[in-house]
């Protein structure tokens, strides 16, 4: 998520994207019925994300398409190693700032001119954010004490205006939101769930002391049927 953010922001909204079928870029699990009766299908956080950007994903289903992912991956981790050492670099940031110049050297050896040169990356719309868009979306259910569980915590719901469920978004940078219908709601993280407050039982009818003996004449006496009175003429 972080690094297509990136990539979109340098370079716009891409078409499509060219992937593996790791299950990061591709849902491998069933569906559940109440999808299949929505006639939904599965998709993984990142399909998500790419279908909200109106991205295209296309998955390598052959071996050599799966190389074609790969012989990038497989050139940086003989090459890019090795320049690493030459060039003395002992930490994480040097690293990342010694990536700047070794991609456009990189790039000027290796890179294949297009068959098209036009760009068909599409700039990002006014008003909206990558951010609640490249996260983590996962729907949770609201429990009767406005509360939602979620990766072993709980979060106390303040905004009372919400349905059965919410969306938690976790995003790159660590922050957690929870959403209703498209918009953020008000929440705090709790410990643990209230406790419910008993209300002290009233007792009512007869106390056990007032109730008849066993042998009282009232148990046994009976209702006896009247004869029905015969209407006058």
């Amino acid at each position: 998520m972080d690094s297509l953010k990136r990539y979109i922001k340098r370079y716009g909204i891409p078409l499509s994207v060219y992937l593996d079928r790791h299950s990061t870029y591709k849902a491998w699990g069933k569906l559940t019925i109440e999808q299949q009766l929505k006639g939904e299908i599965n998709l993984s956080q990142f399909e998500r994300a790419c279908k909200e950007l109106s991205i295209q994903v296309i998955h390598a289903h052959s071996a050599p398409a799966k190389g074609r992912v790969e012989r990038s991956f497989r050139t940086d981790q003989d090459r890019l190693v090795k320049e690493l050492r030459l060039e003395g670099i002992k930490s994480l940031e040097e690293g990342n700032r010694f990536l700047n110049a070794y991609w456009h050297k990189h790039n000027q050896r290796f890179s294949v001119p297009p068959r098209e040169s036009n760009d068909m990356h599409r700039p990002v719309p006014t008003g909206m954010d990558l951010d609640s868009i490249l996260c983590i979306k996962t729907s949770r259910v609201v429990r009767n004490d406005f509360t939602v569980m979620h990766d072993g915590g709980f979060f106390q719901i303040l905004d009372k205006t919400v349905g059965k469920s919410v969306i938690v978004e976790e995003h790159t940078n660590g922050k957690k939101y929870l959403t209703y219908q498209g918009r953020r709601i008000a929440f705090k993280k709790i410990a643990r769930l209230p406790v419910k407050i008993q209300q002290p039982k009233i007792r009512r009818g007869y106390s056990k002391a007032s109730i008849p003996s066993p042998d009282h004449s009232w148990r046994r006496w009976s209702i006896r049927r009247r004869p029905l009175t015969q209407q006058a003429a």
